[in-house]
Protein backbone atom coordinates (compact mmCIF):
# COMPACT_ATOMS: atom_id res chain seq x y z
CA UNK A 1 0.00 0.00 0.00
CA UNK A 2 0.86 3.41 -0.63
CA UNK A 3 1.56 5.95 2.02
CA UNK A 4 1.82 9.88 1.58
CA UNK A 5 4.29 11.30 3.27
CA UNK A 6 4.66 14.81 4.00
CA UNK A 7 6.89 16.78 3.11
CA UNK A 8 8.27 20.25 4.80
CA UNK A 9 10.32 21.96 2.34
CA UNK A 10 9.80 23.85 -0.55
CA UNK A 11 9.21 21.00 -3.31
CA UNK A 12 11.59 20.57 -5.43
CA UNK A 13 10.42 17.52 -7.46
CA UNK A 14 7.65 16.17 -8.96
CA UNK A 15 6.91 14.63 -12.66
CA UNK A 16 3.54 15.44 -14.61
CA UNK A 17 0.75 14.62 -16.55
CA UNK A 18 -0.83 16.32 -18.95
CA UNK A 19 -3.29 16.09 -21.88
CA UNK A 20 -2.50 17.29 -25.54
CA UNK A 21 -4.19 17.82 -28.66
CA UNK A 22 -4.36 15.89 -31.36
CA UNK A 23 -1.95 15.55 -34.30
CA UNK A 24 -1.84 15.03 -37.96
CA UNK A 25 -0.77 11.94 -37.14
CA UNK A 26 -3.14 10.33 -34.92
CA UNK A 27 -5.96 11.84 -36.73
CA UNK A 28 -5.05 10.00 -39.66
CA UNK A 29 -5.96 6.37 -38.19
CA UNK A 30 -9.38 8.69 -37.05
CA UNK A 31 -10.38 10.30 -40.06
CA UNK A 32 -12.55 7.06 -41.25
CA UNK A 33 -15.01 7.89 -38.25
CA UNK A 34 -14.18 11.29 -37.83
CA UNK A 35 -14.30 13.48 -40.55
CA UNK A 36 -17.28 12.43 -42.25
CA UNK A 37 -19.62 14.90 -40.53
CA UNK A 38 -17.78 17.84 -41.99
CA UNK A 39 -18.33 19.73 -45.02
CA UNK A 40 -21.29 18.34 -46.34
CA UNK A 41 -24.33 20.66 -47.38
CA UNK A 42 -27.16 20.28 -46.21
CA UNK A 43 -30.50 19.83 -49.02
CA UNK A 44 -33.46 20.66 -48.43
CA UNK A 45 -34.78 17.26 -48.48
CA UNK A 46 -32.42 16.09 -45.60
CA UNK A 47 -32.93 19.10 -43.34
CA UNK A 48 -37.06 18.80 -43.57
CA UNK A 49 -35.93 14.98 -42.59
CA UNK A 50 -33.89 15.84 -39.95
CA UNK A 51 -36.25 18.16 -38.42
CA UNK A 52 -39.22 15.85 -38.77
CA UNK A 53 -36.94 13.65 -36.95
CA UNK A 54 -36.27 16.73 -34.12
CA UNK A 55 -40.06 17.13 -33.87
CA UNK A 56 -41.09 13.69 -33.59
CA UNK A 57 -38.13 13.86 -30.68
CA UNK A 58 -39.49 16.79 -28.58
CA UNK A 59 -42.95 14.81 -28.60
CA UNK A 60 -41.76 11.98 -27.15
CA UNK A 61 -39.53 14.35 -24.42
CA UNK A 62 -43.04 15.69 -23.03
CA UNK A 63 -44.09 11.86 -22.33
CA UNK A 64 -40.43 10.99 -20.77
CA UNK A 65 -40.55 14.26 -18.55
CA UNK A 66 -44.14 12.65 -17.21
CA UNK A 67 -42.80 9.32 -16.78
CA UNK A 68 -41.76 7.97 -12.96
CA UNK A 69 -38.93 6.30 -11.98
CA UNK A 70 -41.06 2.52 -12.26
CA UNK A 71 -41.29 3.30 -15.38
CA UNK A 72 -38.15 4.61 -16.64
CA UNK A 73 -36.25 1.78 -14.93
CA UNK A 74 -38.63 -1.02 -16.47
CA UNK A 75 -37.36 0.40 -19.58
CA UNK A 76 -33.66 0.34 -19.31
CA UNK A 77 -34.27 -3.58 -17.81
CA UNK A 78 -36.27 -4.13 -21.20
CA UNK A 79 -33.63 -2.86 -23.23
CA UNK A 80 -31.41 -4.99 -21.04
CA UNK A 81 -32.79 -8.02 -21.12
CA UNK A 82 -33.09 -7.25 -25.40
CA UNK A 83 -29.75 -6.92 -25.71
CA UNK A 84 -29.36 -10.63 -24.55
CA UNK A 85 -31.95 -12.15 -26.20
CA UNK A 86 -31.15 -10.64 -29.09
CA UNK A 87 -27.34 -10.89 -29.59
CA UNK A 88 -27.01 -12.60 -32.69
CA UNK A 89 -28.98 -10.37 -34.43
CA UNK A 90 -26.79 -7.61 -32.89
CA UNK A 91 -23.67 -9.49 -33.49
CA UNK A 92 -24.53 -10.07 -37.22
CA UNK A 93 -24.98 -6.64 -37.82
CA UNK A 94 -21.36 -6.08 -36.02
CA UNK A 95 -20.43 -8.24 -38.49
CA UNK A 96 -21.19 -6.59 -41.36
CA UNK A 97 -19.49 -3.33 -39.29
CA UNK A 98 -16.24 -5.31 -39.03
CA UNK A 99 -15.84 -6.28 -42.29
CA UNK A 100 -16.44 -3.21 -43.95
CA UNK A 101 -13.97 -1.69 -41.66
CA UNK A 102 -11.49 -4.35 -42.36
CA UNK A 103 -11.80 -3.95 -46.42
CA UNK A 104 -11.29 0.15 -45.77
CA UNK A 105 -7.88 -0.49 -44.02
CA UNK A 106 -9.90 1.06 -40.67
CA UNK A 107 -7.04 0.92 -37.96
CA UNK A 108 -6.86 -1.95 -35.26
CA UNK A 109 -7.48 0.41 -32.53
CA UNK A 110 -11.17 1.86 -34.26
CA UNK A 111 -12.08 -1.79 -34.69
CA UNK A 112 -12.01 -2.65 -31.43
CA UNK A 113 -13.91 -0.20 -30.60
CA UNK A 114 -16.03 -0.97 -33.16
CA UNK A 115 -16.82 -4.52 -32.35
CA UNK A 116 -19.16 -5.95 -30.02
CA UNK A 117 -18.94 -9.94 -28.58
CA UNK A 118 -21.14 -11.37 -25.99
CA UNK A 119 -19.29 -10.59 -22.79
CA UNK A 120 -19.84 -7.01 -23.99
CA UNK A 121 -23.49 -6.41 -24.54
CA UNK A 122 -23.66 -8.48 -21.81
CA UNK A 123 -21.08 -5.80 -19.78
CA UNK A 124 -24.07 -3.10 -21.41
CA UNK A 125 -27.09 -5.35 -20.38
CA UNK A 126 -25.49 -4.91 -16.37
CA UNK A 127 -24.72 -1.10 -17.05
CA UNK A 128 -28.15 -0.76 -17.82
CA UNK A 129 -29.31 -3.08 -14.82
CA UNK A 130 -27.24 -0.37 -12.47
CA UNK A 131 -28.13 2.18 -14.20
CA UNK A 132 -31.70 1.75 -13.14
CA UNK A 133 -30.76 1.18 -9.54
CA UNK A 134 -29.57 4.45 -9.46
CA UNK A 135 -31.83 7.55 -7.93
CA UNK A 136 -33.63 9.43 -10.43
CA UNK A 137 -32.23 13.05 -10.64
CA UNK A 138 -35.49 14.60 -12.23
CA UNK A 139 -37.46 16.82 -9.57
CA UNK A 140 -34.63 16.59 -6.71
CA UNK A 141 -34.09 20.00 -5.17
CA UNK A 142 -31.43 21.79 -5.49
CA UNK A 143 -32.28 24.60 -3.04
CA UNK A 144 -35.01 26.03 -1.30
CA UNK A 145 -36.34 28.89 0.61
CA UNK A 146 -39.53 30.87 1.68
CA UNK A 147 -39.23 34.59 1.00
CA UNK A 148 -40.03 37.36 4.13
CA UNK A 149 -43.24 37.98 1.78
CA UNK A 150 -44.35 34.31 1.94
CA UNK A 151 -43.30 33.28 -1.66
CA UNK A 152 -42.26 29.86 -1.75
CA UNK A 153 -39.06 28.90 -3.62
CA UNK A 154 -37.62 25.53 -5.38
CA UNK A 155 -35.18 25.00 -8.06
CA UNK A 156 -35.53 21.45 -8.92
CA UNK A 157 -33.75 18.87 -11.50
CA UNK A 158 -35.36 18.55 -14.94
CA UNK A 159 -34.49 16.90 -18.13
CA UNK A 160 -32.70 18.87 -20.69
CA UNK A 161 -35.36 17.70 -23.50
CA UNK A 162 -33.76 17.30 -26.76
CA UNK A 163 -30.42 15.23 -26.40
CA UNK A 164 -28.30 15.12 -30.13
CA UNK A 165 -25.42 13.15 -29.99
CA UNK A 166 -22.66 13.29 -32.78
CA UNK A 167 -19.98 10.00 -32.05
CA UNK A 168 -17.62 7.68 -34.59
CA UNK A 169 -17.70 3.66 -34.30
CA UNK A 170 -18.55 3.10 -30.72
CA UNK A 171 -21.80 1.33 -30.90
CA UNK A 172 -21.57 0.55 -27.49
CA UNK A 173 -21.83 4.57 -27.28
CA UNK A 174 -25.48 3.97 -28.79
CA UNK A 175 -27.03 1.93 -25.67
CA UNK A 176 -24.87 4.28 -22.79
CA UNK A 177 -26.15 7.72 -24.36
CA UNK A 178 -29.74 5.83 -25.48
CA UNK A 179 -30.04 4.58 -21.37
CA UNK A 180 -28.52 7.77 -19.82
CA UNK A 181 -30.87 10.14 -21.87
CA UNK A 182 -34.18 7.92 -20.54
CA UNK A 183 -33.22 7.78 -17.38
CA UNK A 184 -32.72 11.43 -17.37
CA UNK A 185 -36.54 11.74 -18.76
CA UNK A 186 -34.96 13.33 -22.11
CA UNK A 187 -35.58 11.87 -25.93
CA UNK A 188 -32.17 11.73 -27.98
CA UNK A 189 -31.08 11.93 -31.67
CA UNK A 190 -27.93 9.57 -32.43
CA UNK A 191 -25.32 10.04 -35.60
CA UNK A 192 -23.12 7.30 -35.30
CA UNK A 193 -21.65 7.19 -37.69
CA UNK A 194 -21.28 5.15 -41.39
CA UNK A 195 -18.45 2.63 -39.67
CA UNK A 196 -21.00 1.60 -36.78
CA UNK A 197 -24.66 1.86 -39.11
CA UNK A 198 -25.63 -1.44 -39.38
CA UNK A 199 -25.32 -2.07 -35.58
CA UNK A 200 -26.05 1.36 -34.50
CA UNK A 201 -29.46 0.73 -36.99
CA UNK A 202 -30.04 -2.94 -35.38
CA UNK A 203 -29.95 -1.24 -31.35
CA UNK A 204 -31.96 1.59 -31.95
CA UNK A 205 -34.53 -0.46 -33.75
CA UNK A 206 -34.53 -3.81 -30.35
CA UNK A 207 -34.72 -0.42 -27.70
CA UNK A 208 -37.80 0.88 -29.96
CA UNK A 209 -39.11 -2.68 -29.41
CA UNK A 210 -38.35 -2.45 -25.47
CA UNK A 211 -39.59 1.33 -25.29
CA UNK A 212 -42.76 0.55 -26.98
CA UNK A 213 -43.27 -2.35 -24.70
CA UNK A 214 -42.90 -0.36 -21.69
CA UNK A 215 -45.73 2.24 -23.20
CA UNK A 216 -43.21 4.81 -23.73
CA UNK A 217 -42.81 6.28 -27.16
CA UNK A 218 -40.19 4.83 -29.74
CA UNK A 219 -39.06 7.74 -30.74
CA UNK A 220 -37.30 8.57 -27.60
CA UNK A 221 -34.38 7.53 -29.13
CA UNK A 222 -33.54 7.91 -33.25
CA UNK A 223 -30.50 7.39 -35.58
CA UNK A 224 -30.10 9.91 -38.43
CA UNK A 225 -27.22 7.77 -39.77
CA UNK A 226 -29.31 7.32 -42.80
CA UNK A 227 -28.96 11.17 -43.94
CA UNK A 228 -25.25 10.81 -43.45
CA UNK A 229 -22.96 13.80 -43.05
CA UNK A 230 -25.52 16.16 -44.61
CA UNK A 231 -27.61 14.51 -41.56
CA UNK A 232 -24.96 15.69 -38.94
CA UNK A 233 -24.78 18.73 -40.29
CA UNK A 234 -28.39 19.56 -40.38
CA UNK A 235 -28.50 18.03 -36.85
CA UNK A 236 -26.10 20.92 -35.71
CA UNK A 237 -28.39 23.76 -37.22
CA UNK A 238 -31.51 22.13 -35.46
CA UNK A 239 -31.77 25.27 -33.36
CA UNK A 240 -34.67 25.56 -31.21
CA UNK A 241 -35.55 21.91 -32.10
CA UNK A 242 -32.55 20.26 -30.44
CA UNK A 243 -31.27 21.13 -26.62
CA UNK A 244 -27.80 20.39 -26.47
CA UNK A 245 -25.47 18.26 -28.90
CA UNK A 246 -22.88 16.04 -27.70
CA UNK A 247 -20.11 15.48 -29.78
CA UNK A 248 -17.71 12.11 -28.93
CA UNK A 249 -14.83 11.30 -30.35
CA UNK A 250 -11.07 12.83 -31.21
CA UNK A 251 -10.01 16.31 -31.68
CA UNK A 252 -11.28 16.25 -35.36
CA UNK A 253 -15.04 15.11 -34.47
CA UNK A 254 -14.98 17.38 -31.56
CA UNK A 255 -13.83 20.59 -33.34
CA UNK A 256 -16.01 20.14 -36.25
CA UNK A 257 -19.08 20.15 -34.63
CA UNK A 258 -17.85 23.17 -31.72
CA UNK A 259 -17.61 24.89 -35.10
CA UNK A 260 -20.31 24.21 -37.27
CA UNK A 261 -23.45 24.13 -34.84
CA UNK A 262 -25.43 26.76 -34.11
CA UNK A 263 -27.18 24.88 -30.81
CA UNK A 264 -25.82 24.72 -27.28
CA UNK A 265 -22.75 22.40 -27.20
CA UNK A 266 -21.08 20.65 -24.45
CA UNK A 267 -17.57 19.89 -25.41
CA UNK A 268 -16.24 16.46 -24.74
CA UNK A 269 -12.72 15.75 -24.78
CA UNK A 270 -9.95 14.27 -26.82
CA UNK A 271 -7.41 12.68 -24.47
CA UNK A 272 -3.64 13.10 -24.22
CA UNK A 273 -3.17 11.92 -20.83
CA UNK A 274 -0.03 11.90 -18.86
CA UNK A 275 0.83 10.38 -16.06
CA UNK A 276 3.63 12.03 -13.66
CA UNK A 277 6.38 9.78 -11.53
CA UNK A 278 7.69 11.56 -8.55
CA UNK A 279 11.44 10.93 -7.49
CA UNK A 280 9.51 9.68 -4.34
CA UNK A 281 7.43 7.27 -5.90
CA UNK A 282 8.37 3.68 -5.69
CA UNK A 283 8.70 1.53 -8.76
CA UNK A 284 6.62 -1.25 -6.53
CA UNK A 285 3.62 0.83 -7.56
CA UNK A 286 4.64 2.92 -10.43
CA UNK A 287 4.96 -0.24 -13.00
CA UNK A 288 1.94 -1.72 -12.42
CA UNK A 289 -0.25 1.17 -12.57
CA UNK A 290 2.15 3.05 -15.84
CA UNK A 291 1.39 -0.85 -17.61
CA UNK A 292 -2.51 -0.49 -16.84
CA UNK A 293 -2.89 2.91 -17.54
CA UNK A 294 -1.42 2.09 -21.34
CA UNK A 295 -2.26 -0.99 -22.51
CA UNK A 296 -5.50 -1.97 -20.20
CA UNK A 297 -7.36 -0.79 -22.99
CA UNK A 298 -5.73 1.59 -25.27
CA UNK A 299 -8.35 2.85 -27.85
CA UNK A 300 -9.87 5.08 -24.61
CA UNK A 301 -9.38 8.17 -24.46
CA UNK A 302 -8.40 8.23 -20.60
CA UNK A 303 -5.30 6.05 -21.57
CA UNK A 304 -1.95 7.69 -20.58
CA UNK A 305 0.18 8.86 -23.61
CA UNK A 306 2.91 10.56 -21.98
CA UNK A 307 4.95 9.85 -19.26
CA UNK A 308 7.48 12.35 -17.50
CA UNK A 309 9.71 11.15 -15.10
CA UNK A 310 11.38 12.57 -12.15
CA UNK A 311 15.15 11.49 -12.48
CA UNK A 312 15.37 10.44 -8.88
CA UNK A 313 13.05 7.90 -9.85
CA UNK A 314 14.81 5.13 -9.14
CA UNK A 315 12.75 2.01 -11.58
CA UNK A 316 12.79 4.02 -14.72
CA UNK A 317 14.32 0.58 -16.78
CA UNK A 318 12.28 -1.47 -15.00
CA UNK A 319 8.78 0.58 -16.00
CA UNK A 320 9.99 0.95 -19.64
CA UNK A 321 11.06 -2.96 -19.90
CA UNK A 322 7.39 -4.12 -18.76
CA UNK A 323 5.52 -1.41 -20.97
CA UNK A 324 8.31 -3.11 -23.87
CA UNK A 325 7.35 -6.27 -23.12
CA UNK A 326 3.56 -5.47 -22.87
CA UNK A 327 4.09 -4.20 -26.72
CA UNK A 328 3.68 -0.30 -25.88
CA UNK A 329 6.39 1.57 -28.49
CA UNK A 330 8.92 4.29 -26.67
CA UNK A 331 9.22 7.31 -28.11
CA UNK A 332 11.86 8.61 -25.39
CA UNK A 333 13.76 11.81 -25.03
CA UNK A 334 17.63 11.91 -25.07
CA UNK A 335 17.86 11.60 -21.43
CA UNK A 336 15.53 8.86 -21.57
CA UNK A 337 16.99 6.89 -24.08
CA UNK A 338 20.81 7.31 -22.52
CA UNK A 339 18.96 5.25 -18.94
CA UNK A 340 17.70 2.82 -21.31
CA UNK A 341 19.99 -0.29 -21.91
CA UNK A 342 19.87 -1.82 -25.49
CA UNK A 343 17.95 -4.34 -25.40
CA UNK A 344 14.61 -2.04 -24.33
CA UNK A 345 13.49 -0.87 -27.73
CA UNK A 346 12.96 2.98 -28.39
CA UNK A 347 12.95 5.84 -30.73
CA UNK A 348 13.72 9.44 -30.56
CA UNK A 349 10.89 11.62 -29.27
CA UNK A 350 10.00 14.44 -31.76
CA UNK A 351 8.07 17.62 -30.68
CA UNK A 352 4.63 16.09 -31.98
CA UNK A 353 4.63 13.09 -29.75
CA UNK A 354 4.36 15.10 -26.63
CA UNK A 355 1.27 16.52 -28.43
CA UNK A 356 -0.05 13.48 -29.75
CA UNK A 357 -3.04 11.44 -28.63
CA UNK A 358 -2.43 8.08 -30.03
CA UNK A 359 -5.14 6.13 -28.86
CA UNK A 360 -3.00 3.16 -29.74
CA UNK A 361 0.10 0.82 -28.22
CA UNK A 362 2.58 3.98 -28.41
CA UNK A 363 3.65 6.41 -25.21
CA UNK A 364 5.64 9.30 -25.08
CA UNK A 365 8.36 9.39 -22.09
CA UNK A 366 10.09 12.23 -20.86
CA UNK A 367 12.31 13.41 -18.10
CA UNK A 368 11.37 16.74 -16.01
CA UNK A 369 13.58 17.70 -13.20
CA UNK A 370 11.16 19.47 -11.38
CA UNK A 371 7.31 19.44 -10.43
CA UNK A 372 7.76 22.87 -11.90
CA UNK A 373 8.40 21.76 -14.69
CA UNK A 374 6.18 19.28 -15.22
CA UNK A 375 3.18 21.36 -14.76
CA UNK A 376 4.19 23.56 -17.32
CA UNK A 377 4.75 20.13 -19.69
CA UNK A 378 1.46 19.39 -19.03
CA UNK A 379 -0.16 23.24 -19.23
CA UNK A 380 1.63 23.42 -22.54
CA UNK A 381 0.28 20.22 -23.93
CA UNK A 382 -3.54 19.82 -22.26
CA UNK A 383 -6.42 18.99 -23.41
CA UNK A 384 -7.39 19.19 -19.61
CA UNK A 385 -8.72 15.30 -19.79
CA UNK A 386 -7.53 13.79 -16.99
CA UNK A 387 -3.84 13.93 -15.31
CA UNK A 388 -2.02 11.71 -12.40
CA UNK A 389 0.66 11.87 -10.27
CA UNK A 390 2.42 9.12 -8.76
CA UNK A 391 4.15 10.15 -5.53
CA UNK A 392 4.75 9.76 -1.44
CA UNK A 393 4.88 12.95 -0.81
CA UNK A 394 2.09 14.66 0.17
CA UNK A 395 2.90 18.18 -0.68
CA UNK A 396 3.73 17.13 -3.69
CA UNK A 397 0.85 15.32 -4.57
CA UNK A 398 -1.72 18.40 -3.01
CA UNK A 399 0.40 21.14 -5.05
CA UNK A 400 -0.09 19.20 -8.66
CA UNK A 401 -3.84 18.73 -7.46
CA UNK A 402 -4.06 22.29 -6.82
CA UNK A 403 -2.32 23.21 -9.90
CA UNK A 404 -3.45 20.95 -12.54
CA UNK A 405 -5.86 22.13 -14.53
CA UNK A 406 -7.90 18.97 -15.77
CA UNK A 407 -11.44 17.36 -15.62
CA UNK A 408 -10.42 14.46 -13.62
CA UNK A 409 -6.89 14.86 -11.24
CA UNK A 410 -5.71 11.57 -10.02
CA UNK A 411 -3.16 10.40 -7.31
CA UNK A 412 -1.53 7.04 -7.15
CA UNK A 413 -3.83 5.53 -9.39
CA UNK A 414 -4.56 4.12 -13.04
CA UNK A 415 -5.58 7.12 -15.84
CA UNK A 416 -7.73 3.97 -16.78
CA UNK A 417 -10.80 4.93 -13.89
CA UNK A 418 -11.76 8.44 -14.92
CA UNK A 419 -15.00 6.93 -16.52
CA UNK A 420 -18.57 7.24 -15.65
CA UNK A 421 -19.24 3.85 -15.03
CA UNK A 422 -15.88 3.68 -12.45
CA UNK A 423 -17.20 6.75 -10.88
CA UNK A 424 -20.78 5.28 -9.65
CA UNK A 425 -22.69 7.25 -12.10
CA UNK A 426 -23.80 4.04 -14.09
CA UNK A 427 -22.43 4.79 -17.56
CA UNK A 428 -21.42 8.76 -19.18
CA UNK A 429 -22.50 9.98 -22.30
CA UNK A 430 -18.97 11.24 -22.61
CA UNK A 431 -16.26 13.33 -20.26
CA UNK A 432 -16.71 17.04 -20.69
CA UNK A 433 -13.27 19.67 -20.59
CA UNK A 434 -15.28 22.51 -20.34
CA UNK A 435 -16.56 24.53 -17.61
CA UNK A 436 -19.65 25.26 -17.99
CA UNK A 437 -22.63 23.34 -16.18
CA UNK A 438 -20.93 19.84 -16.85
CA UNK A 439 -17.02 18.56 -16.44
CA UNK A 440 -15.76 15.28 -16.22
CA UNK A 441 -17.67 12.40 -16.79
CA UNK A 442 -21.08 12.96 -18.10
CA UNK A 443 -23.56 11.24 -16.20
CA UNK A 444 -27.08 11.63 -15.27
CA UNK A 445 -27.26 14.97 -12.77
CA UNK A 446 -25.16 16.41 -16.35
CA UNK A 447 -27.98 15.40 -18.34
CA UNK A 448 -30.63 17.74 -16.70
CA UNK A 449 -30.62 21.45 -16.23
CA UNK A 450 -32.87 23.38 -13.42
CA UNK A 451 -36.17 24.89 -12.84
CA UNK A 452 -37.53 27.29 -10.50
CA UNK A 453 -41.07 26.68 -9.27
CA UNK A 454 -42.79 29.76 -7.21
CA UNK A 455 -45.63 29.15 -5.66
CA UNK A 456 -47.57 31.68 -3.99
CA UNK A 457 -51.16 32.46 -2.46
CA UNK A 458 -52.39 35.13 -5.01
CA UNK A 459 -49.26 37.22 -4.38
CA UNK A 460 -48.12 40.44 -6.86
CA UNK A 461 -45.37 42.44 -7.05
CA UNK A 462 -45.96 45.94 -4.93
Amino acid sequence: MTTLTQHTGTPTSGTGDSDAPTTAASQTNEKPAENENAGAQVDDATAAAVDAVADAAKTASRALARANRATKDAALRAIGAALIANQDRILAANERDLADADANGVSTSLQDRLRLTPERLAGLAEALENLASLPDPVGSVVRGQTLPNGLRLRQVHVPLGVVGAIYEARPNVTVDIAGLALKAGNAVILRGGTAAAHSNAALVELIGEALTAQGLPATAVQTIDEYGRAGANALMRARGKVDVLIPRGGRSLIQTVVRNAQVPVIETGEGNVHIFVDASASPEMVTPIVVNAKTQRPSTCNTVETLLVHPGYTGLEATLRALAEAGVRLHVDERVAAALPADVPSQPATEEDWATEYIDLDLAVATVDTLDEAIEHIETYTTRHTEAILTNDLANAERFVAEVDAAAVLVNASTRFTDGGEFGLGAEVGISTQKMHARGPMGLTELTTTKWIVTGDGHVRP
